[in-house]
């Protein structure tokens, strides 16, 4: 199906939502972008987008409507309100939210708003360059028909779009990997800080890491972050938000972390 001229909003154009946007684009989208930078709205008009002056006017008209935000407090700013995107986007519209943050805030949008648009949680995995070759990972979690007409939207920048099953869900899965992502950070620090003891050269140990049953994900994240002090000051603030939510997350359900939570937030790099 040809997506020329298909109206799709979007909300929060900055580190990880610009390449967003401009995958749309490419993909053939009329993006109706709400920026507040003016200098994000000039490179976004000049590669095709439409700047718009509001919230509200990013939902209207379209058929799937696309939040990239940092928090849950930002979630409901844009999303919830008067002037949100629930309250201004057509009924069978599709609101796409890729924050990472609690379920809890999820269910209170969708309790404000019953009758409005349909929203469904789409947090991400992996970064810029992910996004601009059209790799990132993205769970997606909502109504069956909402995630049909989201999914082929979201291919634009993302593959795989891996289904989770209802509101929540992608969430839960995504929080969960969040902190067992930490706790494997924590363990490689540890690793780097026993190597040091034992005269062992950061460079020899990654080197080995990537070839032996010892390696992980995080240990080529810390080693292309240039280190672990790198490392920490790059990803440790995000870390830090992703761990909260996760034992939020796991309380509001009367669940304990455990062995998890332990590893998580006790190690060299500050994640409690």
């Amino acid at each position: 199906m040809s997506t020329t001229g298909q109206v799709v909003g979007f909300v929060g154009a900055g580190q990880m939502g610009e390449p967003m946007v401009l995958r749309l684009v490419d993909a053939g989208y009329r993006v109706q972008v709400y920026a507040r930078r003016p200098e994000v709205r000039e490179r976004l008009a000049a590669a095709g987008a439409v700047p718009v002056d509001s919230v509200a006017a990013a939902a209207r008209g379209a058929g799937v409507v696309i939040s990239c935000l940092f928090s849950d407090a930002q979630l409901v700013d844009v999303v919830g309100g008067a002037d949100g995107l629930l309250a201004n986007a057509d009924p069978d519209t599709v609101v796409v939210s890729h924050t990472t943050g609690t379920v809890s805030t999820l269910t209170g949008l969708t309790a404000e708003f019953p009758a409005g648009a349909v929203l469904v949680d789409a947090p991400v995995s992996g970064g810029a360059h992910d996004i601009a070759a059209g790799t990132l990972t993205v769970l997606l979690g909502g109504p069956d028909d909402a995630v049909a007409r989201a999914r082929p939207v979201l291919a634009a920048y993302a593959d795989p779009v891996i289904t989770t099953g209802e509101l929540g869900t992608a969430l839960n899965l995504k929080l969960i990997n969040n902190v067992l992502f930490a706790a494997n950070a924590q363990l490689v620090a540890g690793a780097v800080e026993l190597g040091k003891s034992l005269g062992v050269r950061d460079t020899s140990l990654f080197e080995a890491l990537a070839q032996c049953s010892g390696g992980s994900r995080a240990a080529g994240y810390v080693q292309s972050a240039g280190g672990v002090e790198s490392f920490a000051k790059v990803v440790a603030p995000f870390m830090r938000k992703d761990v909260a939510a996760c034992i939020e997350a796991a309380a509001d359900r009367g669940v304990e972390l455990g062995q998890l939570r332990t590893v998580a937030e006790n190690g060299p790099l500050d994640l409690s």
